[in-house]
């Protein structure tokens, strides 16, 4: 039986919300997504430095960094033939740390 004096905890209760959050929550499941999001941080990085960091190669990142950018998790500038990526908004990596105090069993 739930307590009746428990403070309630801070849920998502609008529906425009609840259907942002599951679309940028879908958007970064992939662990080769997360995997992007992680290495950039609040760092900005061109694709090949992606691909060098992540590991895989330049397509396959640049399918999954379209996708990012699709959702807004991503926002990216060119400059001459290269172009650059960033994490758009601070709440996304705050939700990554969060999860990696969740996640993660050995952190530091």
């Amino acid at each position: 039986m739930p307590d009746s004096n428990a403070q309630p905890l801070g849920l998502i209760t609008h529906d425009e919300d609840i259907e942002r959050a599951s679309r940028s929550m879908k958007a970064m499941s992939h662990p080769l997504r997360l995997k992007i999001l992680c290495t950039l941080g609040e760092r900005e990085f061109s694709v090949q430095d992606i691909v060098e960091e992540v590991g895989t190669s330049q397509s396959n990142i640049s399918q999954h960094l379209a996708i990012l950018r699709d959702k807004g998790i991503l926002s990216s500038r060119k400059d001459a033939n290269r172009v650059y990526y960033r994490v758009s908004d601070a709440r996304t990596l705050r939700l990554i740390s969060m999860m990696r105090e969740v996640f993660c069993s050995f952190c530091s």
